[in-house]
């Protein structure tokens, strides 16, 4: 008589009925790099693609018109020899790092005050991020309107006595810089403030009432409590006034055009000079890969330094 059949163990069944679940979780990544795969071609071909393609004319001397011919590294060696060049990259620079250490100081400062306690914040910080939506072209002549010699600025210094104060605001090396850093700080501050706003709001009340409770002033709770919780907003908003600062254009261009001379020319206007005003576009492209590595530079050091703080 046959023998009947024996149970199967509790730990056998057990692992078999697991085994279909692994195997699903195990493939699970494996798909997900499958649904990816056409969202990274498509940035692949229409972002890094034509922007390595380009780089190529670096090493050209391609007027825009006709063959290009191979030059090497002749256009870089131009570039460093070319004081118009120096002058855009100092320029961009000063500018990048200025507007960093203003902007962040404003957000923030905006950001303190209308946090919680003003009854009317909610209208004040629509107010303050309204210029964010607006073109910065459009800014640019907004400002240059108020700063040219026959201007607002001019015409109310004259209408209230103060004539003695009026200025060739946009002539000037000195103030034409600073022009362009107050058009690029009315712009943009909004969108500074509503970064630090967001890290202030994940805050908890009870920090700082625990603070005032031990005893801790105003400024100790700003050093020890506010700056620690908002350091990822610091990060990122040093990450994007970086960015912003390295291929400012448009403020530049509708402010002063570069000029006067060449005390306002950035990378960025000297790329669109030399491109299309004087037809050097193989030129031009070196300027744009030398802006290029200069921003992954300033990324990288940026990334060290705030990690060196704890930030990142």
């Amino acid at each position: 008589m046959a023998s009947a059949p024996q149970p199967l163990a509790a730990g056998t069944a057990s692992r078999g009925a697991r085994r279909p679940a692994r195997l699903r979780r195990a493939g699970a990544p494996a798909a997900s790099w499958l649904f990816a795969v056409p969202a990274v071609l498509a940035v692949l071909a229409l972002h890094y693609g034509p922007t390595i393609a380009g780089a190529v004319y670096a090493f050209t001397d391609w007027s825009g018109i006709g063959a290009a011919q191979w030059v090497g590294a002749r256009n870089f060696s131009d570039l460093s020899k070319d004081p118009a060049a120096r002058d855009a990259l100092w320029n961009s620079l000063r500018l990048a790092l200025t507007f960093v250490v203003l902007a962040n100081l404003i957000g923030l400062a905006l950001a303190l005050g209308l946090n919680r306690t003003l009854k009317s914040r909610f209208l004040l910080r629509a107010l303050f991020f309204a210029p964010v939506v607006v073109s910065p072209i459009a800014i640019g002549y907004l400002w240059q309107y108020i700063l040219q010699s026959d201007g607002a600025l001019n015409t109310i210094l004259a209408g209230i006595g103060l004539g003695g104060l009026q200025h060739q605001w946009l002539g000037d090396p000195t103030t034409a810089r600073w022009a362009i850093l107050v058009a690029m700080l009315w712009q943009l501050s909004g969108l500074t403030m509503v970064i630090y706003l967001a890290g202030l709001a994940a805050i908890p009340d009870e920090y700082y009432e625990a603070a005032a409770v031990d005893g801790a002033s105003a400024w100790r709770q700003f050093r020890k409590i506010t700056v620690p919780s908002v350091a990822p907003a610091i990060a990122i908003n040093t990450t994007l006034g970086l960015l912003i600062g390295l291929r400012v254009f448009d403020q530049v261009i509708a402010l002063t055009n570069g000029g006067p001379g060449n005390a306002t020319q950035t990378l960025a206007t000297e790329i669109y000079v030399q491109a299309f005003t004087l037809g050097r576009f193989g030129y031009s492209t070196a300027i744009a890969f030398v802006l290029t590595v200069l921003i992954v530079v300033m990324m990288a050091l940026r990334s060290f330094l705030l990690r060196q703080r704890g930030s990142v």
